[in-house]
């Protein structure tokens, strides 16, 4: 495949020998950046997991860099007004399970309250496809519908290892300094770090 001039100037600019440290990488995505639009910095980490390890849980990045979330919680009436108060986009019960029982899916996450579980099970021909399904593992499934939404609207973003150990996550835009891009970047080998199996492997990350 042919490529064009930018590319190949681009190409000129790295060193493919190189160690770059975090901050360095972070400049150079920016130096090496040609295209018109606001382009997504995405993170790939090699995790040294066992074939009965898993990685899958949320943070929030101190740098915010993707727009609000459309949040939909399934809850029963009476907490209704509770998570349109706490930030919801949309907040119901049976009405909304129809709604996505027939394909929509108009909202970027869904929460739900454990006593709604049942019945959200149910959806995972919609909500599974397209990874939407509430997860107690990523704070989705919970009593704390406020919490849950506020950490949400701030930008909590979910992560999880494919099944080669390799994490792959958006940490930043093209548009964003390289020192808020880095701290996000740090931040997340630090949350992995924290997170990490208590048997793991020397040289997890």
């Amino acid at each position: 495949m042919k490529h064009g001039k930018q590319y190949r100037n681009a190409l000129t600019k790295y060193d493919v020998s190189k160690r770059y440290e975090v901050l360095d990488a972070c400049k150079l995505v920016k130096d090496l950046h040609y295209v018109k639009f606001d382009e997504t910095v995405e993170l790939s980490i090699s995790l040294k997991l066992e074939k009965n390890q898993t990685m899958r849980d949320t943070l929030v990045f101190p740098h915010q860099f993707t727009g609000e979330k459309r949040v939909l919680v399934f809850c029963k009436e009476e907490r209704v007004k509770e998570a349109l108060d706490a930030g919801a986009t949309y907040a119901g019960s049976t009405e909304y399970i129809d709604k996505v029982k027939g394909g929509w899916t108009e909202f970027d996450v869904a929460v739900a309250t454990p006593d709604m579980m049942k019945d959200v099970g149910r959806l995972g021909m919609v909500l599974g496809r397209k990874g939407l399904m509430p997860n107690p593992k990523t704070g989705t499934v919970t009593t704390d519908i406020a919490g849950a939404v506020a950490e949400l609207k701030k930008g909590r973003t979910e992560y999880r290892a494919d099944k080669g150990g390799v994490i792959h996550i958006a940490v930043g835009k093209v548009s964003m300094s390289e020192n808020d891009t880095a701290e996000n970047v740090n931040a997340f080998l630090a949350e992995l770090n924290r997170k990490k199996p208590s048997d793991a492997k020397a040289g997890f990350v």
